[in-house]
C-alpha cells in the first residue's frame, strides 16, 4: 500500500501529525516532497484553493545557463564582490564544501544532482548577507560567518539560501522582476550590461513570505537528516535578537518577522522529532581561521 493511502486510511484529523510521519517512514525514509504533503494537509483542508508556490515557466537547463551568466558577472566585478580565490584560501573553500555536500547528500534537494552548487566566500567583514543565484550559486560572506557563533547556525544559513536554489525562488523573483523575454535575453547574452544589473539586484532580492517561510522549513528538512541541530537557522535569528537593536541585515529586511521565524523553525524541527542539539564534533573557529 503506498504510504499516502495508509496515512489517509488512519485520518489525519484524528491523529497527530508526527504520528503519521513516524507511521509511513518505518520502511523507508520519507521523501521532502511527501513529508511537506503530511504537514500540509491539516492546514489545508477547508481552506479553499489558497495559492502556495510560484509558477517557473523556465527549464532547470534555463535556471542553471541564467546562474552561469550572473556568475561570470559577479566575478568580473571584483570591487564589488571580492571573492576569496579558492586556491589562494583552499582550507576554508574545502570546509564549505564539506558542508555543502553533507546537505546535498541527505536527498532532500530536488535538483542536487542537476545543478552545479558552486559556493563563493566574498570577503567584506562589515557584511551579513548571504545570496542564491539561480543553478545553485551561492554566494556568503566573511561578515556573515564570522558574525555567527556556532556552526550549526551558519548550516542552517547555508540550507535556507540553497533551499532558494532548489525551490528556484530566485528564477521566478526575477521572472516578476524583469520579466520573462527580458531574462531569455540575458541567458542569450544580447544585453550583458542587464546581466551586471540582476547580478546586483540578488544582493537585495526580496522573496515573499510564503518563499522565506519554505526557505526555512527547508534548512530544517535537510539538517534533521544530519548531525547539525535541525533548527539551526533559528539560531542565527536569535544572535540578532539577542543583541536587540542591531539593524537587521538588508537581505533580511523584508521577510517575516525574526521572532515568528524562530518559533515556526523550533516548531517544525520538533514536529518532525529532529535532534537540535549543537554538534559537538563542529571546529568553526578552524573555518574562521581559514579566512583572511
Amino acid at each position: 500500500m503506498a504510504p499516502w493511502a495508509s496515512a489517509r486510511r488512519i485520518g489525519y484529523a484524528l491523529v497527530p501529525r508526527r504520528w503519521i510521519l513516524a507511521h509511513i517512514t518505518r520502511s523507508r525514509p520519507l521523501s521532502l516532497a511527501l513529508r511537506k504533503l503530511v504537514l500540509a494537509v491539516p492546514l489545508v483542508v477547508g481552506t479553499g484553493c489558497e495559492d502556495i508556490g510560484g509558477i517557473n515557466i523556465f527549464s532547470i537547463q534555463d535556471d542553471k545557463d541564467l546562474g552561469a551568466q550572473l556568475a561570470d558577472e559577479i566575478l568580473a566585478d571584483p570591487a564589488t564582490y571580492p571573492i576569496l580565490d579558492e586556491n589562494s584560501y583552499p582550507d576554508a573553500y574545502d570546509a564549505l564544501y564539506e558542508m555543502r555536500d553533507e546537505l546535498l547528500a541527505t536527498g532532500q534537494l530536488q535538483y542536487a544532482d542537476e545543478f552545479d552548487w558552486q559556493v563563493s566566500i566574498i570577503d567584506d567583514d562589515e557584511t551579513l548577507n548571504a545570496f542564491a543565484a539561480p543553478g545553485g550559486y551561492i554566494y556568503v560572506y566573511t561578515g556573515l560567518m564570522r558574525y555567527l557563533d556556532y556552526q550549526d547556525y551558519f548550516m542552517g544559513v547555508l540550507g535556507h539560501e540553497m533551499a532558494h536554489a532548489d525551490e528556484r525562488h530566485s528564477t521566478q523573483q526575477l521572472t516578476k522582476l524583469y520579466g520573462m523575454t527580458t531574462l531569455l535575453g540575458v541567458i542569450l547574452g544580447d544585453d550583458p550590461g542587464l546581466a551586471a544589473e540582476i547580478a546586483a539586484s540578488l544582493l537585495t532580492l526580496s522573496f515573499s513570505r510564503t518563499a522565506e517561510a519554505e526557505a526555512d522549513s527547508d534548512s530544517v528538512y535537510y539538517l534533521c537528516e544530519t548531525d547539525w541541530a535541525a533548527n539551526g537557522a533559528a539560531g542565527f535569528f536569535e544572535e540578532l535578537l539577542a543583541e536587540g537593536g542591531t539593524e537587521i541585515p538588508e537581505f533580511l529586511s523584508t521577510h517575516p518577522s525574526s521572532e515568528s521565524r524562530v518559533a515556526d523553525i523550533n516548531a517544525l524541527a520538533d514536529e518532525l522529532g529532529c535532534d537540535t542539539s549543537l554538534n559537538a564534533k563542529a571546529d568553526w573557529q578552524a573555518v574562521l581561521d581559514a579566512l583572511p
